[in-house]
């Protein structure tokens, strides 16, 4: 077994889901050819499907309007953040009593961007990054396409001062 490869590189759970790799080939055998079967357009439509799904998140953020975050998330997600240096997790609900209806005050200086999504048939990853005034956040989501739906369905985030380095 070649040493720059442990045998499992990730096991971590986000709110009930499990992500394990595990990595006995070298790293020639372990990177998958580019699929062929999906069509542009089937990947075009997924792209746009997971942007409207963000941007309600984006919209959530930007009004203080909880509404956003729940046609966003799936019922069952959790938000997982490392917070004031302590690891926090809220369910979709208690994320949501966060938001009390109303735009923050530094509304019109905030930035928000989606970095990239990545899609595999149902499933995807997306990177996003809220630039605000003090903070810069960044947000990785995992999305899954729920009866022709793209959810998020976990969202795991890291922040840090505006005057320092990238995280």
């Amino acid at each position: 077994m070649n040493a720059r490869f442990p045998k499992v590189l990730l096991a971590y759970g986000f709110g009930g889901l499990a992500a394990i790799a595990c990595a006995a080939a070298p790293a020639s055998a372990q990177t998958a050819p580019a699929q062929s079967g999906a069509t542009s357009q089937q990947d075009e439509s997924a792209q746009a499907g997971i942007r409207a799904t963000i941007q309600h998140y984006f919209q959530g953020h930007a009004t203080g309007d909880p509404s956003h975050f729940r046609k966003a998330f799936l019922p069952t997600a959790h938000v997982e953040i490392i917070r004031d240096g302590k690891f926090t997790s809220w369910t979709l609900d208690e994320y949501c009593a966060l938001f009390k209806g109303t735009p923050a005050a530094d509304e019109s200086t905030r930035v928000r961007k989606i970095d990239f999504v990545d899609v595999s048939n149902s499933t995807a990853i997306a990177k996003v990054t809220l630039d605000y005034p003090k903070l810069v956040f960044t947000d990785y989501f995992l999305l899954l396409n729920v009866d022709g739906e793209w959810k998020i369905a976990n969202k795991i985030a890291s922040n840090r001062p505006k005057d320092a380095g990238k995280q």
